[in-house]
C-alpha cells in the first residue's frame, strides 16, 4: 500500500490522489499539518523531505518526492497513463515540465496569496501573477483546442499534472474558466468522467479553510 503525505489545500497532493484513485491502487493520506508549519521543522524534513514540500509518497522503505517524479514512477511501475510510445513518454515530460514551471507554479502561488496567505496580497502583485497565470493558460487551452487530451486519445500523467489545481472552489483563486479558457473547461469536465475522480476536499485529509481575502 501507497501512503500520500499530504493537505487538503495542496494541489500537487491531488495530482498523486487522483491518479492512485483512477489507476485503482491501494493508497492511505497522511496527514501533514502544512498549514500550521509541520514541513518547516528540521524533523520532518529530515524525515521525509528536505525540500519542505508535500506530497510525498512512500512505499516500503522509499520515499518520493516532487509529483513529476511521483507520476512518472506510478506511471512506468503500473503501466498506466504513462503514453503509448516513447514520442509519448517525452512529450508527457515536455508539458509536466511546462505545467511546474508556469501552469501549476502560478495558479498555485496566486491562489494561495488570495486565499490563505498571512497578510492582504499587494496588488502589484498580484497583477502580475495574473498576467503570467493568463498567458500559460492561453497555452494550454490552444493546445485542447483540437484534441481531448494533453497527449495522443487518452489521459495520461500530463493531464493529472497540469489539472491539479482546477478542482478547487472558485472563490478560492476567482479564475473562471468557462468563458475565457472554453477548452480547458471541457477538458477539466472530461476529467470529472474518470473513474476514481473526486473533489480534493473529499479525498484528501484537513480541515477546508475560507478564503482570508
Amino acid at each position: 500500500m501507497y501512503k500520500l503525505h499530504c493537505f487538503s489545500q495542496s494541489g500537487n497532493a491531488y495530482k498523486v490522489a487522483f491518479y492512485l484513485r483512477a489507476a485503482r491502487l491501494d493508497w492511505e493520506p497522511v496527514f501533514v499539518d502544512f498549514m500550521n508549519g509541520a514541513t518547516r521543522t528540521p524533523e520532518w524534513r529530515q524525515q521525509h523531505n528536505e525540500m519542505g514540500e508535500v506530497p510525498v509518497l512512500e512505499f516500503g522503505s522509499r520515499q518520493l518526492t516532487q509529483t513529476g517524479v511521483i507520476l512518472t514512477y506510478l506511471a512506468d511501475t503500473h503501466g498506466q497513463f504513462g503514453g503509448a510510445d516513447a514520442d509519448q513518454r517525452l512529450e508527457i515530460l515536455r508539458w509536466i515540465l511546462f505545467d511546474n514551471h508556469k501552469f501549476t507554479s502560478y495558479m498555485a502561488t496566486y491562489r494561495f496569496l488570495k486565499s490563505f496567505g498571512p497578510s492582504a496580497p499587494d496588488p502589484t502583485l498580484m497583477a502580475w501573477l495574473r498576467g503570467r497565470l493568463d498567458a500559460a493558460f492561453k497555452v494550454v487551452n490552444l493546445h485542447l483546442a483540437e484534441r481531448d487530451y494533453m497527449v495522443g486519445t487518452g489521459p495520461t500523467i500530463a493531464d493529472f499534472s497540469l489539472c491539479g489545481y482546477l478542482f478547487y472552489p472558485l472563490e478560492e483563486s476567482d479564475y473562471e474558466l468557462p468563458e475565457r479558457f472554453a477548452h480547458i473547461h471541457a477538458w477539466r469536465e472530461r476529467l470529472r468522467q474518470l473513474p476514481g475522480w473526486a473533489d480534493p476536499y473529499d479525498i484528501l485529509p484537513g480541515a477546508r479553510i475560507l478564503p482570508k481575502w
